[in-house]
């Protein structure tokens, strides 16, 4: 797959404010801005009017923004930042914001997503594992596969006693189209190791849970 963005979105705080600063891979930009001119054309509007003339083109961007995880190797994420610890103690990230693309419709999902994990002779950098989540959810997914992807990379990586991912997400594609449930929210699940025994699992969502009950 070709590298859509040619370099990692940078920022830099300075003086004077906050300044962000993107690039993206310019024939890759051309070549999506074209399809979506004819998909504006299809849906019978003229994209040559003011309000429209950049629209393919910040359509591109904004496509390969939030896609950019394709680029992005989540268990090298977590490689860099292992460090060794006997702790052998539930570690949990909770409340990690995640954004995805619903790959049936390109319609967005976002939500939350809970992860822990039971070290076993390694622990790692715990903004890690937030740059995990979002570099599975930066791609087109589906929940189910996102929850386990996140789950399989740190099993796999770091080898630990176990882990422990929830995701809950509301889908735009059940708000804005078909059965049109705006309050519907999706949980799922996924556990590997000492999480599978059931008092592990129901200490761990005890302590991911809202009121702590």
């Amino acid at each position: 797959m070709d590298k859509r963005i040619t370099a990692s979105m940078q920022q830099e705080n300075e003086m004077d404010g906050y300044e962000k600063i993107d690039q993206y891979n310019p024939q890759t930009v051309a070549r999506i801005a074209e399809k979506y001119r004819a998909i504006l054309e299809d849906l019978g509007e003229d994209p040559a009017r003011e309000g429209l003339a950049k629209t393919p083109e910040r359509v591109a961007k904004a496509l390969q923004f939030l896609t950019h995880g394709y680029d992005l190797d989540p268990a090298e994420i977590l490689r860099s930042a292992m460090f060794r610890e006997e702790y052998r103690q539930m570690v949990i990230v909770k409340d990690i914001e995640i954004y995805s693309l619903c790959e049936h419709h390109l319609l967005p999902f976002f939500g939350k997503a809970h992860v822990a994990y039971i070290p076993d002779g390694h622990i790692v950098g715990l903004s890690k594992i937030p740059r995990v989540v979002d570099a599975y959810a930066r791609r087109l997914q589906v929940q189910e596969r996102l929850t386990v992807d996140i789950r399989n990379c740190i099993h796999e990586t770091l080898k630990p006693l176990g882990v422990a991912v929830v995701i809950e997400a509301q889908h735009l594609c059940m708000v804005m189209r078909g059965i049109q449930k705006p309050h519907s929210i999706a949980t799922t699940s996924a556990f590997t190791g000492e999480f599978e025994q059931e008092r592990t699992r129901a200490e761990f969502i005890r302590l991911v849970s809202k009121n702590g009950d």
